[in-house]
Formats: structure tokens, sequence, C-alpha cells
């Protein structure tokens, strides 16, 4: 089955932003665009009755969605409108697709959190990659020579999906890749006679970070021969490292842990915090 990559819209300049990059993405990678707006029908509007309100909705669509086609001809666009929450439809939506794309507002301290609480809700609940792209985003930043960062951590199956996300983007694009991983000195009690032995082994703490890169990254270097890699360690939090990058990057893959918590499903801190900072569209790449 060939997934869409689908655009969440909603009328804001951050949506449209969201669909502008989605439907390049689908023109690179061959595949059709779908966009999907959620929608409720609003009882106050007692002069307008739900036919009418449905009008005006599939209007708005229609003219963002035609705004697209006539910048990429060649792509197969379709539309849903959803009646009912936005949470629900567009988490649904992201089932089906390759990738779902939203619309952020913002970031930073002074403009506030990067999600609402809607952006947040489906960014944990969902399935498959999502996408953040803020008002604003130009399409020069991805032919202007920048890289594709992604976060690794852990061992080779841990960052799996997003490495395979970061080289599967970066190939499209004629991009490269640029992976990078943060490592922090262990409390002593976290030291035990058989990681004592691998770090000495290894050579100390750094090179053994370097040897756990470079072994992730491995296998996806073989699959993607034609894509440049660089590799970054640097010791320091996952996060502030990965945002030290962001400046030269023209997106920023992160993952996150697909299973729930007894708190219910979360975006964790590195991909929060992200989100929150980067300047750069941000991908949110679930995994086991």
């Amino acid at each position: 089955m060939t997934r869409p990559i689908t655009a969440g819209v909603d009328g804001s300049q951050e949506s449209l932003a969201a669909l502008d990059w989605a439907a390049r993405e689908a023109v690179r990678r061959k595949l059709p665009l779908r966009v999907v707006h959620a929608w409720r029908y609003a009882e106050a509007l007692a002069t307008a009755d739900r036919d009418t309100q449905h009008g005006w909705v599939s209007e708005g669509v229609r003219e963002a969605v035609r705004t697209v086609s006539e910048r990429h001809p060649e792509l197969t666009v379709t539309t849903d409108l959803v009646e009912g929450g936005p949470v629900h439809a567009l988490s649904a939506a992201a089932a089906e697709a390759e990738m779902l794309v939203l619309g952020s507002r913002g970031h930073g301290p002074v403009v506030g959190f990067l999600l609402g609480s809607v952006g947040q809700q489906v960014i944990a609940e969902a399935t498959r990659p999502v996408v953040l792209v803020r008002a604003g985003d130009q399409p020069t930043a991805e032919a202007a020579g920048r890289d594709v960062v992604v976060g690794q951590h852990g061992g080779p199956e841990d960052s799996a999906a997003a490495l395979r996300f970061a080289f599967e983007t970066a190939a499209a694009r004629g991009a490269a890749v640029r992976a990078v991983r943060a490592w922090t000195l262990p409390p002593v009690f976290a030291y035990s006679p058989g990681s004592l032995k691998l770090l000495d082994e290894a050579g100390g703490l750094e090179p053994y970070e370097k040897q756990a890169l470079a072994e992730a990254l491995r296998p996806w270097r073989e699959r993607f021969p034609e894509v440049p890699v660089a590799e970054h360690v640097e010791m320091g939090s996952a996060g502030q490292v990965l945002l030290s990058m962001a400046g030269g990057a023209q997106l920023m893959v992160v993952g996150r842990r697909a299973h729930r918590t007894a708190v219910g499903a979360r975006i964790g801190s590195v991909a929060h915090g992200v989100l929150h900072h980067a300047d750069c569209p941000v991908a949110v790449v679930p995994h086991e």
C-alpha cells in the first residue's frame, strides 16, 4: 500500500506553511498528498446551519489545495474534511500516512510553547513520524547546503527508526546526514565490571561513544551509499547538543518512545526541548 504524505490544515499561516512543506516532500518522494481538516459544527452561529458551515470550511481547504496544485501540477492531491475532534482525526490520519505534517505557532520562552495541546497530543499518540513546520518556513533552506540532522542514542536498534527517516529524507533531497550523539559522565555507581571492560577496550568514554555511533550508522551507510554522512559526538545534554546543530539544519529528526507510560503517552524531554527551541522543521519519529 502506498502511504500518502498527509498535511493537517486549519486555515492558519502555520498550517499553510506545513501544507507547502508536505507538498514539496511528496513531490520529492513521488507520493500522493492528502490534506486533512478537522472541524466541528458551531451551534453558536445561529445564522449558519451545518451545511453552510461545511461549505465555508470546504472552500477554505479548496483554496489552499488550489494554490499547492498550481505550484506542483504533477502532484496527486486528495482532501478530507473530518467532523470531530482534531486530535482523534489527525492521529487517525497519521496512522495511514508516510508522515503527518503540522504547523506550529512559534518558539522560545517569549513567544510561548511551540505546540498547543492538540499538537502535543497528536505527536504523543501518533504511530508514524510527525513533522512540525512553523510559519515563514522557506524552501530555500532545503537547497542551501544544509544537513538533515538526526539524534542517535543507545544501541543501533534504539535509533533505527529515526536514522531510517533521516537517511530516506536526505536521499530524496540530495542532502547530507549529520548524526549527533551526546554523552555525559555516568555516576560512579553506574560502572560495572562489564561496562568498565567495554570502556577499556574502546580506549575511554569518548572513543566508546564514537564507536557506538559508527556502529549504529553502519547499516544505513550501506543502504544509502549516495548520502554523505558527518558524525558528531559531544559531551553534554542531548537536547542542548542537538539544538547547537539546528542553525545548519534543513530538518531535525528526533526519536520518541512509542509505548505509553503510567501517566499516558508522552513526547519525551529531548523531543520536547528541540520542538520548543529549534528554528528548523522538526520530525518526531516513534520507536519501540
